[in-house]
Parts: structure tokens; C-alpha cells; sequence
């Protein structure tokens, strides 16, 4: 029991798989992942679209496979980056076996969808043949005709029953190296389904609401679902689907997760939404503060409060905080405790220049720390 027991979190017990180098399920941070949106044959377009999710924070990236020259091209991507890949195959399973050959981490698929038990000890084969876990990939809106007859519409209890059918494929060729996803566009669906699933088996779950939306809309509606998920303790790695940069899938991914205190990346800006007793422009303050200091990786949190109602007792909770004071003169909290103060003019810089200080100093600190 923690010195807080309402903020503990209990994550529910699942067995570890390895998605490349990149542990999921156990006692291993719930990992990140995004999917590329190039042309898989334009082989540089997707190199530099995965760097740039590698620079957000991604631990995983998923590329789409649906044929021949696609699967190939992973032979040129997978050594061009670091995050291992895992390759999306829907229907044929010889782009599973040629994904794994040539360097994929993981094959996305479900075993039903590719033909006879035969051709799934064939994909198991190979994965088991070149180090691959798989995932399978249950979804609403491609649940097989049988359930949909017999259950009349997607339904939690027909997503978990397709997702156990096809867990029991890969089991029968004692393949246990796989996580499970059971993905739907509907928050109340896909968390009863997650729910039902996550008492069903151990295996490593993979969440994420489906084709959630556009940018503000789909991060409100993936924030309040994987929150309900994640806040229950289910979730061992995680998707936040946009229809936006893929980059941006990231970010708000690890914002879902650090506002849950589940993983930490990077700053954490704490503000106000302000208000007439503002002593400086919070808003514009903010949206330049966080631009700025988007290359942060140590985990910190910033507080920038407008005035000092809130500010003070703000400041004591983080490691740089601001409040905004009379006449231009606002006080600098380092660690809690007020430590100068500012005039107008320079507060981002300034901010930012004590951020990047501080994140020098618990770097430093680290790698000492590692050193002894």
C-alpha cells in the first residue's frame, strides 16, 4: 500500500512476450505504438516517417504488408531503424512468412483469416523460425459471418469468442508468443469486450479504441476509453488510432499514460485555464512552453499558473513552477520552494533554459547513480 492508495493502480497479471527487443505483458512498462501511412514500397518515405515517431517516444511501429513487394521491402527498412516492426498482414499468409524472413519483429493477423490450420503451422514456422511474436488482431467490423449470424451484431461476448478461437490456433502449434487485441470504433463495446477478455486469458493485451477520429475528437474519444481500460489495469501495450500525423498517435499516447501516472516521458505542463486574474498571457505562454521544450525526454513537471490563488501550492508539487504576480514581477519555484523572481519579457526562455538545466542535473544524476 502506497503513501497514496487512491492513485495506485493495479495492472492486471499477464504472461511476457517480446516484440523484438521490446518486453510486453508482466511487470514491463505498457509500451507505445503507432503505424506508418506511407506507400511500404516507398522505403525511404517510411524509413523517415518511423525515425520520426523513434524521435516522439514510439517502442513499437507497425507497417502494412498487403503484398508481395511490401513484405520485401522490410529487408531495407527493418536495418534502417531502431524500433522493432511488426508487419500488418490481413489475408494471405504467405506475407506473414516473407515478413518474418525478412526482419519483422511481430506479425499482426488473425489465424481464421488465412486459411487452414496448415498454412497457421506454416506462419508459426516461421515466426518461431526467425524470432517473431504475433499478434492477433480482433475487430468489430471484420468479425467472421459465423459469429455475426449466430450473435445478430458485434457483440463483447462474439469479439471474445473470435478472439479465443484464433489464441486456440496458435496454442494447438504450442506457440504461446502472442498478444491479443479486440479493438472496436465503440468506447462501450470495446471496453466490455477488453473486460471480458482480460478474465478469459492470460495473454498480453493490446488496446486501443478503433478508428477513433480526427485529432481532437479521436484523443477525447481514445482518452476516455483506454483510460477506463488502463485505470481497471488492463492494457500491457497500447494504440492510439487518429486519423492525424502518426507522430502525433505517440505523443498522445504517452499523455494518456502519464496522466494515469503509468509511465513517465518527458515534461509534464501543469496550467491553468486562467481568467481575469491572470498576471500574464497563460494560454500563449503555454502553447510556445510546450513547442519549446517538446525535446525534453527527462520526465519533469512544469507548473504555469497565472496568479497566486492556485500557483503557490501548484509550485510545491513540481519541479519548476511559475506564478504570476503584480506588476510584472512573477515568483520561480525550483523544486518546490520559491526560489527568484521574473519580470515580464522573457518567461519562456527563461522557463526553458531552467528545464533544461534541471534535466541536465537528474541526467547527471543518473548516470552516476548508474556508474556506482
Amino acid at each position: 500500500m502506497s503513501v497514496r492508495p487512491y492513485r495506485d493502480i493495479y495492472r492486471r497479471k499477464s504472461r511476457q512476450i517480446h516484440v523484438g527487443r521490446v518486453p510486453v505483458g508482466g511487470d514491463a512498462p505498457i509500451t507505445v505504438q503507432s503505424m506508418t501511412n506511407t506507400a511500404t514500397t516507398d522505403v525511404a518515405a517510411t524509413i523517415e516517417q518511423i525515425r520520426q515517431m523513434e524521435v516522439a517516444g514510439a517502442d513499437i511501429v507497425r507497417v502494412s504488408c498487403p503484398d508481395a513487394d511490401s513484405s520485401a521491402a522490410l529487408s531495407e527498412i527493418v536495418p534502417e531503424v531502431t524500433v522493432p516492426i511488426v508487419a500488418d498482414i490481413h489475408f494471405h499468409y504467405k506475407r506473414a512468412i516473407e515478413a518474418a524472413e525478412n526482419g519483422a519483429a511481430c506479425l499482426r493477423f488473425n489465424p481464421g483469416n488465412i486459411g487452414s490450420q496448415e498454412r497457421v503451422r506454416e506462419v508459426v514456422r516461421a515466426a518461431r523460425d526467425n524470432g517473431c511474436s504475433i499478434r492477433i488482431g480482433v475487430n468489430a467490423g471484420s468479425l467472421e459471418r459465423s459469429l455475426l449470424e449466430r450473435y445478430g451484431e458485434p457483440c463483447p461476448e462474439a469479439m471474445v469468442e473470435s478472439a479465443l478461437n484464433h489464441a486456440k490456433a496458435l496454442e494447438d502449434e504450442d506457440f504461446l508468443e502472442f498478444k491479443i487485441s479486440c479493438k472496436a470504433s465503440d468506447n462501450f463495446l470495446a471496453v466490455a469486450a477488453y473486460q471480458q477478455l482480460a478474465e478469459a486469458t492470460d495473454a498480453p493485451l493490446h488496446i486501443g479504441i478503433t478508428e477513433a477520429g480526427g485529432l481532437r475528437s479521436g484523443t477525447v474519444k481514445s482518452s476516455v476509453g483506454l483510460g477506463m481500460l488502463l485505470w481497471s489495469g488492463i492494457g500491457d501495450t497500447l494504440r492510439v488510432s487518429l486519423s492525424a500525423d502518426p507522430v502525433e498517435e505517440v505523443r498522445v499516447g504517452f499523455e494518456i499514460l502519464k496522466s494515469l501516472n503509468l509511465r513517465h516521458r518527458g515534461v509534464n505542463v501543469i496550467s491553468c485555464p486562467s481568467c481575469a486574474r491572470q498576471q500574464f498571457d497563460v494560454i500563449k505562454t503555454v502553447e510556445v512552453l510546450e513547442e519549446r521544450l517538446s525535446h525534453i525526454t527527462t520526465p519533469m513537471t512544469v507548473s504555469v499558473i497565472g496568479c497566486v490563488v492556485n500557483g503557490p501550492g501548484e509550485a510545491t508539487m513540481t519541479d519548476i513552477g511559475f506564478t504570476g504576480g503584480g506588476r510584472g514581477t512573477h515568483q520561480v519555484y525550483v523544486q518546490g520552494l520559491p526560489d527568484h523572481r521574473l519580470k515580464d519579457g522573457d518567461i519562456v526562455d527563461h522557463l526553458v533554459e531552467l528545464v533544461e538545466k534541471k534535466a541536465a542535473e537528474i541526467e547527471a544524476s543518473k548516470q552516476q547513480a548508474a556508474a556506482e
